[in-house]
């Protein structure tokens, strides 16, 4: 009798499951079911309301994927437009202190950078091709059947009330993202126990798309980081390339800090961040949408693997299992990387095989607890954050300990890989604290920070022919 594995939801963590699946279980029909209609080509969707702002692909992430398909998903993403940047001479990065990490001629991990919404679909189409067992079905799913003992399908609306049924499968893989109900299904089948934390720092993300201007096709990724050593309002903004000869400018800031949503304000908050280089790119640069906003940007852990009981065949994998403040970039790589601990497991022991649920979770957990750390180390120092808990001692020496690194790595190569390689996923929190990075961290940079971004002269120029475009604008559109 073959076999059937239902996917709830077709956001990147529903893809990425379906992919371990379709390969892991080849013998297994597998059908992902999205409330959303999912568009033909590369959109946003109402499902994903943050998908308009920056998304970083990760190292880590990425390896995991290429797990995952038998194809390349790298080359599937710069053939569609997106962007591969190396974190050593393809980024102009102010750091929390004011100081710039250098641009090294070094090798260093790598970032991808494209909309979310062409990621989403290049991996869509990958999975379609990978396999003729995986299906994609527009349906709301609306509960789990089965038992606190064993998942064996789920209950589902179609687009009016007459077309509920539900569905057996041999497994199912909650991916439904930040809005998941996995908590209330599972307490609908007599699983009760799981403890949540929430950290918020109120972050607001405001994002706008340019036309990267002629001959700055080229210009670094570039990040002004927010300070949250100050007792005042984290605020931040990048200009990222992505496809489409566009720049994707987001910022954000923390509560009582915000960006604004009006053209005009969200230009004078980048140029009023502590280095204006971000206003500068954009105030002479072609703007092609309005200002998106978002706020919807809270930590939250589930503690799933922690439960007391866990029932057999139900598995539960990215936003849906945890969420992170969307400025450190992580979601989307955790995803990954938890898709890949499933595919993993399936391989070793079968679709059907006792306590696989349980097994996954615990393994996920191990790069969820990664990336929670560094969200939250971070966020919690921020002024009116709102949580389960305040800064303890831990938290505050993990906030040394990274100012040092961070500090250490506008001078030091060694402390900027170690920081690129956690951050990116590559690597356990452990690799902080290897002879090198320590050393670093404790002696500080080996050279005198800079104050201004290591630009190139050509990138200089071109920076001062925007200034001089924006300056030359207002002039003309001042009234006489």
């Amino acid at each position: 009798m073959s076999q059937k594995a239902i996917v709830v939801g077709a956001g990147i963590a529903g893809l990425l499951a379906a992919a371990a699946l379709s390969q892991a279980a080849p013998e297994a029909e597998v059908l992902v079911l999205e409330r959303d209609a999912l568009p033909e080509t590369p959109r946003n969707r109402r499902g994903v309301p943050h998908g308009q702002h920056a998304h970083l692909l990760m190292a880590g992430g990425l390896a995991a994927m290429e797990d995952l398909f038998p194809v390349s998903v790298r080359d599937r993403l710069v053939a569609a437009g997106a962007h591969q940047i190396p974190f050593s001479n393809g980024t102009a990065i102010r750091t929390a202190d004011g100081g710039w990490f250098p641009r090294w001629k070094r090798n260093s991990p790598h970032v991808i950078t494209c909309t979310r919404a062409l990621l989403e679909w290049v991996l869509r189409q990958l999975l379609l091709e990978s396999g003729d067992n995986v299906t994609i079905r527009q349906a709301g799913v609306e509960g789990l059947l089965g038992s606190a003992e064993r998942v064996h399908g789920v209950r589902v609306s179609g687009p009016d009330p007459a077309s509920a049924s539900e569905l057996e499968a041999d497994i199912v893989v909650d991916a439904t993202g930040r809005g998941s109900r996995s908590l209330r299904w599972l307490e609908d089948i007599g699983v009760n126990g799981v403890t949540e934390e929430k950290i918020d720092s109120g972050l607001t993300n405001a994002t706008r798309i340019y036309r990267v201007p002629a001959g700055a096709e080229s210009f670094p990724l570039t990040v002004v980081q927010a300070n949250p050593y100050s007792a005042r309002p984290g605020r931040s903004a990048m200009v990222l390339p992505i496809e489409g000869n566009r720049w994707m400018v987001s910022a954000a800031g923390t509560r009582g800090g915000e960006p604004p949503q009006d053209p005009e304000g969200f230009l004078e908050y980048a140029l009023g961040l502590p280095h204006p280089i971000v206003g500068q790119l954009i105030s002479g640069a072609e703007a092609l949408t309005d200002v998106a906003v978002s706020r919807s940007t809270s930590n939250v852990r589930r503690y799933l693997e922690k439960a007391p009981h866990w029932p057999e065949r139900f598995v539960v994998l990215g936003d849906a299992f945890a969420t992170f403040n969307p400025a450190y970039g992580q979601g989307m790589s955790v995803a990954a990387l938890g898709a890949r601990e499933f595919a993993q497991e399936l391989q070793r022991n079968g679709l059907a095989g006792p306590g696989l649920s349980r097994r996954v979770l615990r393994r996920a957990a191990k790069h969820v607890d990664s990336a929670w750390a560094t969200a939250v180390a971070m966020d919690i120092l921020y002024p009116d954050v709102r949580g389960d808990r305040n800064p303890t001692a831990a938290d505050r020496l993990a906030a040394w300990y990274s100012r040092r690194l961070t500090r250490a790595a506008t001078g030091s190569f060694d402390a900027a890989l170690a920081l690129w390689e956690v951050t990116g996923l590559q690597a356990p929190a452990t690799r902080l604290f290897r002879p090198k990075a320590l050393l670093a961290a404790l002696t500080g940079p080996l050279v005198r920070q800079s104050s201004e971004p290591p630009l190139t002269p050509s990138e200089l120029q071109i920076l001062d022919g925007l200034r001089t475009a924006a300056a030359a604008s207002t002039t003309t559109e001042a009234p006489q």
